[in-house]
């Protein structure tokens, strides 16, 4: 397995990982789905700023992703970034997000970031687990942020010190 910027050419499969998620479950608030164009332009834009959109792939297959941007708009939070990590459901639970969550904070360590969050919902206790087990520690829980399905869901706030 490698671990690689996400070029264009890889928007189509990181969309037909994403989407399901988006989707179908709890673990994102968010419900409007991406489109490989969607994607292509996120790509770009996270790489201009000087973070990272990477991919893991084996044999031409993408498993899965992770992404950093800075945590809130300003030049006082430059320091403090916010990671998202999927993988597809056949390869969860092989340290392949694990891989992922280390090379996205190691690219951000480089880039003179002091912290890593990550912002988990209630409805996503493997979430909240993977990160613990990763040195994320909940600093906040923001009661009753998300909704989706028809139901209010927590957002869990884990930090980590780079």
């Amino acid at each position: 397995m490698i671990v690689r910027t996400a070029v264009t050419a890889d928007a189509p499969a990181v969309a037909a990982i994403w989407n399901p998620v988006i989707r179908d479950t709890e673990i994102t608030f968010n419900t409007v789905e991406k489109t490989p164009e969607d994607l292509a332009g996120l790509f770009a834009e996270r790489q201009a700023a000087g973070h990272a959109f990477l991919v893991a792939e084996k044999r031409g297959r993408i498993l899965g992703f992770a992404a950093y941007s800075q945590f809130r708009g300003g030049v006082g939070y430059a320091r403090t970034m916010e990671h998202t990590v999927i993988l597809a459901p056949d390869h969860r639970g092989r340290g392949i997000g694990r891989t992922l969550v280390s090379a996205v904070e190691d690219h951000a360590r480089a880039g003179g970031a002091h912290s890593m969050f990550a912002g988990v919902s209630s409805g996503n206790p493997d979430g909240v687990a993977f990160h613990g087990a990763l040195g994320y520690v909940e600093v906040a829980r923001l009661r009753q942020v998300g909704w989706k399905f028809g139901k209010f869901f927590d957002l869990c706030l884990m930090q980590k010190f780079l």
